[in-house]
């Protein structure tokens, strides 16, 4: 199983709908359950996905040095994919990661699904919780 915020699952099938006809690529960051700040009933160690990753980050020195800066180190095991082409799978086209929320028109919740990287359907529970609040340190 692997669970998601609703707030950041909306984000991302509205980006899929606004980039349509074009499909959405990004890497997905978790957060553990015991970092929130109210208790969401699962484990403390459980990862949440409550991030992503926009493919511009990072891409000026990977394409210099081949270095990916954009993932922060520990982080991206999980992508977003959308397929405007109504496929709710994983194909061999596809970037994939540990796991791979995919989303198709009309971009609903019900045209959201979450696989493995060999393509076997995980299944995906929405969290009704904000991520712990960040600040970048002074």
């Amino acid at each position: 199983m692997i669970y998601v915020t609703r707030d950041l699952l909306a984000v991302l099938r509205e980006r899929a709908a606004s980039e349509d006809p074009d499909g959405v690529n990004v890497r997905l960051s978790a957060t553990p359950a015991g970092e929130f700040e109210a208790d969401i009933g699962l484990d403390p160690e459980t990862p949440v996905v409550t991030h992503f990753t926009l493919p511009s980050v990072g891409n000026s020195v990977n394409s210099v040095f081949g270095v990916d800066l954009g993932t922060p180190a520990g982080e991206g095991g999980a992508r977003f994919l959308s397929h405007p082409d109504g496929f709710l799978g994983v194909s061999r086209t596809d970037d994939l990661a540990a796991v791979v929320i995919v989303a198709v028109p009309p971009y609903d919740g019900d045209s959201v699904a979450a696989f493995d990287r060999s393509g076997t359907g995980v299944e995906l529970a929405v969290v009704d919780a904000a991520p712990p609040s960040e600040s970048v340190p002074e």
